[in-house]
């Protein structure tokens, strides 16, 4: 048996008393021209009864106890039953978008059982015009956000003519050297960062001293005009309290052609864009309930930059992932002006990881996940500020269409970790021509999570309003 490295292990003991950290994502297909009518009873058929050797992540699953001497170690199952890891589910023919939405919400609130390798897969048929989804839900310990959609990826093909392809959970080919670094690697969520960087805080602490007093001077002008906040300067919002046991979800998808022709008319990134569509849909759902604060709400999201000089040869190779405060700028009615506001916001929080590096730029965010995640496991905790009220992330997708056994794969969508303290996640996903967005909560806080999917419509049209372009559906 392998040991649990320290944060693996922290979250299988935080869980105990916690909210499942899994994380998961919602494939949509639409089968080949040639399917018959038992195309999806033979699909689930086959996937029970292959024979495709597992990956070995899939075979593993966590244990502690006397034989252990308390310490968390993987365990690997020589055998499993794939009676208990891929099951199916049928919507009725009536279905929409909103009874899947349902049903995610459902099989996401669901914890996966510990005495087994942490995975589950469903295969969900019923939907409109023979389409069919797969929902794969797999622990944050066992394979994280990026490594999963990397794994779909590696699972499908660029050609529909290809058959005979292994189910997703098979063992994949070795990967060959790649010769760019890593450069164009997909932006972690969270989690993964911050696994990513704890082996190297301990060497941060000094460096993170002599980054508080150098860029105090400049700091101080990023607060005054809105770039920044304090490592506890969020108001509180009811994304900041307990999330309950049930899980709710829905998601938006839009082509990229709309995302890039505001990203061009106003010389921002893509990820400025989004991140201003978040906002604005966030504004008007609390603006609606009489809860929208004075103060903007504040995001954690990751970043990645480019590396610079002085980090270390095996950094400048490759890109730096870090994670950073944004704020939204949701206390701004004007759409172009938030986004200018975010833009100034992200390429600041770039500008730190670039020159501090993502281990220091982690360490100095402690103050603001403690004051977010802390509170909510402490009874009575008082509604004070917080370090930040929302998760956004960004996950570059696969750029091509991408092909199953000659099913199409028409979209994805990130279900990702919602917690305590962090009870909204906002996870993006572009994939060919399109853009996804994933939102996740949970049921006592955002029970009506499926009314932010029009007014994020509504804030991308606002947006392509205020900078002079317009809705161009592809």
């Amino acid at each position: 048996m392998d040991p649990l490295e320290p944060l693996d292990a922290a979250m299988m003991t935080a869980e105990l008393l916690s909210d499942p950290l899994h994380t998961a994502a919602l494939l949509i297909l639409s089968p080949p021209p040639d399917a018959g009518p038992g195309y999806v009873d033979a699909l689930y058929r086959d996937a029970l009864t292959a024979t495709a050797e597992l990956d070995p992540r899939f075979r593993r699953h966590p244990h502690v106890g006397l034989d252990t001497a308390g310490l968390w170690m993987w365990r690997s199952d020589h055998s499993v039953d794939m009676r208990d890891h891929l099951q199916r589910r049928t919507l009725s023919s009536r279905a929409d978008r909103e009874a899947l939405w349902e049903l995610i919400s459902t099989l996401h609130s669901e914890r996966l059982d510990r005495s087994r390798p942490m995975w589950m897969a469903y295969v969900i048929d019923g939907l409109p015009d023979g389409g069919f989804a797969f929902y794969i839900k797999v622990h944050h310990t066992v394979v994280d956000g990026v490594a999963g959609l990397k794994l779909i990826a590696d699972a499908f093909s660029t050609d529909p003519a290809s058959r005979s392809m292994q189910p997703l959970y098979a063992a994949a080919p070795a990967p060959t050297a790649r010769d760019d670094g890593g450069s164009r690697g997909p932006l972690p969520n969270p989690l993964s960062l911050l696994r990513a960087t704890t082996n190297g805080l301990a060497s941060g602490v000094g460096i993170a001293g002599r980054v508080v007093l150098g860029g105090l001077a400049m700091a101080i002008g990023r607060l005054a005009d809105g770039t920044t906040v304090l490592p506890i300067d969020a108001p509180y919002t009811r994304f900041n309290g307990r999330l309950g046991r049930e899980r709710t979800f829905a998601g938006a998808t839009f082509p990229k052609s709309r995302i890039r022709a505001i990203q061009n008319a106003a010389a921002v990134t893509a990820n400025d864009v989004l991140m201003t569509v978040v906002s604005g849909a966030l504004r008007e759902w609390l603006g609606a309930r009489d809860e929208l604060p004075d103060s903007t709400l504040v995001a954690i999201c990751p970043v990645t930059v480019r590396a610079r000089d002085h980090v270390t040869e095996e950094d400048r190779q490759a890109n730096l992932f870090g994670l950073q405060l944004c704020p939204l700028a949701t206390d701004v009615a004007s759409p172009a002006e938030r986004l200018a506001r975010v833009h100034r916001s992200m390429a600041w929080a770039k500008h730190q990881v670039s020159v501090h590096g993502p281990n220091t730029t982690m360490l100095l965010l402690a103050p603001s996940i403690a004051a977010t995640v802390l509170p909510p496991i402490v009874p009575f905790s008082p509604r004070a500020r917080r370090g930040y009220n929302v998760s956004i992330s960004n996950v570059p997708g696969p750029p091509s269409r991408l092909y199953w056994n000659g099913a199409l794969l028409e979209e994805i969508y990130p279900v990702s970790t919602a917690i305590d303290g962090q009870a909204l996640n906002v996870t993006m996903c572009s994939y060919a021509d399109r853009v996804t967005f994933g939102y996740v909560s949970g049921r006592r806080v955002i029970p009506d999570v499926g009314s932010l999917i029009p007014l994020t419509e509504q804030a991308l049209a606002e947006l392509e309003t205020a900078v002079g372009t317009t809705a161009e559906e592809t």
